[in-house]
C-alpha cells in the first residue's frame, strides 16, 4: 500500500461579519488517498489558511510513501520542516492534518478503530464540558446532562453560577493568558471559594516561569497547553509541577500520533487530560475521542455545543453529545467520512469579509477593571 495523492479542503466556519483573526474561523481538512484507494482524513488548525500552504508544500515528499509506517512519516515531516525554527502553528498543524490522515487509512484497511490500535478502550465514552457566561447559558447545558462547563475570569459570573447550581458540577474559569502573575494570584485568591475544577491560562504561556511562580502560590487547579506544540513542550510544562491539568490541541501538537505521547507524559507526571477542543472541527474532535478512551489520564473534553449547522453536514459520521458525554465510535479508523459535495457550499471567505477587531493590552486591562477610556 501506498500514498498516491494529497488533497486539502479549507471550510468557512464562520457565521459572523466580525472576527478575532483576520478570515475568521475556518477548518482545515486534508484527504490522504492511496493507490488500493483508501482514503484518510485529517485537521490541521492554529492558522487554517497557512497551514494548508504548509501542507501541500510537503505533499509531493508523501508520494508512494507507506501510510502504515505513521511514526516514520511524523519523523519525516518533523525533519523536513526543521529549518522554519522551533515547531509552531504551521509545523505542528502539516504534521496534525497528515498524522490523523495516516492513523484513519491504517484503522479502515485492518477494519479497526484507531482505538483499539492505540492499546484499545479503558473508557466507552468521554465526558464533556462546555462554555457559559450567564445562568442562562448554563441552564441550556445542565438540562442537556452536562456536568461541567467554563466561564470567563468573572468573579461574579462565577459565584452566581455556583449559587445557582450548587457544587455538583465542575466549572472552570478561562483567561486566554491575559493576566501578569500578580493579577492572576489575586484572581485565583478571589475564586477560591466557589471551588474551579480549573483556572485555565491565566499567564502568558510563552513565559513558563510566571506560571511555575504561579503554580507554587495558587490555592486551585491550575491548566494549560492549548498552545504547546510538542511533547517536549510539554515536558518542560509538566516539569514546571504548575498545572493539574493539561490541554493539548490536536491540530497543533502534531496529531495522534503525538496526542498519545502527551497522554502517557500526563499519566507519568500525575496530570489530568482535558484537550483543548473550542474552536476545531468535527475530525479533531473524533481524533481526541479515540486517545481519550486510551488512557487513564482522561478527565473531559472541551465541546462546543453550538456551532454551525454545516459541522454535521460536510463531514458523516459526527456524534452527537448525549447526557454530557460523546460515545468512543467502534468503526474503522476514525469513523468519519468526509461529504465533499456538501463541503464545496462552504468555503472561506475572503479577507474583505470580515471586519478585524483588536485590543491592545491597555485596551484589555482598562475593559476588566471597568476603566474608560
Amino acid at each position: 500500500m501506498w500514498i498516491e495523492e494529497v488533497k486539502t479542503y479549507l471550510v468557512n466556519a464562520n457565521v459572523l461579519q466580525s472576527a478575532d483573526r483576520p478570515r475568521g474561523r475556518n477548518w482545515l481538512f486534508a484527504k490522504v488517498s492511496t493507490y488500493e484507494g483508501v482514503d484518510g482524513i485529517g485537521e490541521g488548525s492554529g492558522w487554517p489558511e497557512v497551514v494548508e500552504k504548509g501542507i501541500q508544500e510537503v505533499a509531493e515528499s508523501l508520494y508512494r510513501e507507506e501510510p502504515f509506517h505513521t511514526e516514520r512519516i511524523w519523523q519525516k515531516l518533523y525533519r523536513m520542516l526543521h529549518a522554519h525554527g522551533l515547531t509552531g502553528t504551521v509545523r505542528g498543524g502539516v504534521i496534525s492534518a497528515l498524522d490523523m490522515a495516516l492513523w484513519d487509512i491504517k484503522g479502515k484497511q485492518l477494519e479497526l478503530p484507531i482505538h483499539t490500535l492505540l492499546g484499545g478502550k479503558i473508557h466507552n465514552r468521554i465526558r464533556i464540558y462546555g462554555h457559559a457566561n450567564s445562568v442562562k447559558e448554563a441552564r441550556v447545558l445542565v438540562e442537556k446532562g452536562y456536568t461541567a462547563f467554563k466561564c470567563g475570569p468573572d468573579v461574579e459570573t462565577l459565584a452566581e453560577l455556583r449559587e445557582e447550581f450548587g457544587y455538583g458540577i465542575d466549572i472552570g474559569v478561562h483567561c486566554h493568558g491575559e493576566f501578569s502573575v500578580a493579577e492572576a494570584l489575586s484572581l485565583a485568591d478571589d475564586i477560591r471559594p466557589y471551588k474551579p475544577v480549573f483556572l485555565e491560562e491565566p499567564t502568558n504561556p510563552d513565559d513558563l516561569e510566571a506560571l511555575r511562580w504561579l503554580g507554587q502560590r495558587a490555592r486551585v487547579p491550575l491548566a494549560a497547553g492549548e498552545r504547546l506544540f510538542s511533547k517536549w513542550s510539554f515536558r518542560e510544562l509538566f516539569e514546571t509541577r504548575a498545572i493539574a491539568i493539561a490541554q493539548p490541541e490536536i491540530t497543533r501538537i502534531g496529531g495522534i500520533t503525538e496526542a498519545k505521547k502527551v497522554a502517557t507524559l500526563c499519566e507519568a507526571f500525575g496530570v489530568m487530560l482535558a484537550p483543548h477542543d473550542g474552536s476545531t472541527g468535527p475530525i479533531a474532535e473524533m481524533a481526541n475521542l479515540h486517545v481519550l478512551a486510551t488512557t487513564p489520564a482522561t478527565l473531559f473534553l472541551e465541546h462546543r455545543d453550538r456551532d454551525v449547522f454545516w459541522r454535521r453536514e460536510v463531514v458523516d459520521g459526527v456524534i452527537l453529545d448525549q447526557e454530557g458525554h460523546l460515545a468512543v465510535p467502534d468503526e474503522p479508523g476514525l469513523g468519519l467520512t468526509l461529504n465533499e459535495e456538501s463541503i464545496e457550499k462552504y468555503p472561506a471567505a475572503p479577507y474583505s469579509r470580515y471586519r478585524y477587531t483588536y485590543e491592545d493590552e491597555i485596551a484589555v486591562n482598562r475593559r476588566r477593571k471597568g476603566v474608560d477610556g
